[in-house]
């Protein structure tokens, strides 16, 4: 039975581990994304469907020996595998939409923001019971810290949007939660990689439609097309292959707390490269969500009990 618990802990501190490395690449994004729309001209929903055609297209490679398995679990679960990728695809096309209208700092608060509140809701009324006190804490650190970072990273006189941007930002964050918790559902009975290469076909192709209205014509130069094969293959293939490993073993609330270290990740790279200046708030902000992901590694335990509680 010790031995059991020990193996169980591992799981879900090393799911942990999987959706911390998710969320400090997907940070990784802005900066990418920004670049590539500098230097190309291309609208952030063509970028975004350039980083969902890259990931297919490098994860159907990887995977074209086991096309059949790959089949047979779309055959599996249709219904979990279209909601899946379209879920994708969704909700990055609404946060864009949102940060176009809004700013990046309402869109960030409030899309990654309610989506904790959102699952943790959701699970306790599956479940019926109360989430932890460790993940309530965790998740109001997180969100503080979130808070804290969006406030210093605003830029000063941009004119927020309080309609269509606060509305697709509050979509974001909705479909951000669903998916996740179909998702979550869904990697109990197919394998993280497979879900992976199918959620980001069926995600290319439901953004496509909407990409080609604004526009995917550019003149392809070395660094752009690195940077995009970079977005499609690190920060889109091997982020949501781990993102969904981790779920196997994690609480959807518990997920998107620990993946608030994408905006963290974000603030530090735009210190470190585009020399914006390291705020108190900034490193308040910072330290409160290291603090609650901290948290959440060492109540590994607890972690997974919620889980258990909620599969």
């Amino acid at each position: 039975m010790f031995t059991s618990y020990l193996n169980t802990v591992h799981r879900a501190r090393l799911s942990l581990l999987q959706v911390s490395a998710t969320g400090i690449l997907w940070g990784t994004t802005g900066v990418v994304v920004q670049v590539v729309a500098e230097r190309t001209g291309l609208g952030a929903l063509a970028i975004g469907f350039y980083r969902l055609a890259v990931a297919a297209v490098v994860l159907l490679a990887i995977g074209f020996p086991a096309r059949r398995r790959i089949l047979a679990a779309f055959r599996a679960a249709p219904a979990g595998v279209i909601a899946t990728g379209v879920g994708l695809a969704s909700y990055q096309g609404l946060y864009f939409i949102a940060v176009r209208l809004g700013g990046v700092s309402v869109a960030t608060v409030v899309s990654l923001g309610i989506a904790p509140v959102l699952l943790s809701a959701w699970e306790s009324l599956r479940s019926r019971q109360r989430p932890g006190t460790a993940t309530l804490v965790a998740s109001a650190a997180a969100i503080g810290g979130l808070i804290l970072i969006g406030g210093a990273t605003s830029e000063p006189g941009t004119a927020t949007t309080a309609g269509l941007g606060l509305v697709a930002a509050i979509g974001s964050g909705i479909v951000y939660a669903v998916s996740t918790a179909v998702s979550r559902h869904t990697t109990q009975g197919v394998e993280p990689l497979t879900l992976t290469t199918l959620s980001c076909v069926i995600g290319a192709v439901a953004i496509l439609p909407v990409a080609a209205v604004e526009g995917l014509a550019f003149t392809p130069s070395a660094g752009p097309v690195a940077l995009l094969i970079y977005a499609g293959a690190i920060t889109t293939a091997l982020a949501y292959a781990l993102f969904y490993s981790g779920l196997r073993h994690l609480s959807g609330s518990v997920a998107v707390v620990v993946t608030l270290l994408e905006p963290l990740t974000a603030a530090l790279l735009a210190v470190l490269l585009i020399d914006e200046p390291l705020g108190v708030a900034t490193i308040c902000g910072g330290l409160l969500l290291l603090g609650a992901v901290a948290a959440l590694y060492l109540n590994a335990d607890g972690a997974r009990r919620e889980d258990s509680g909620t599969t």
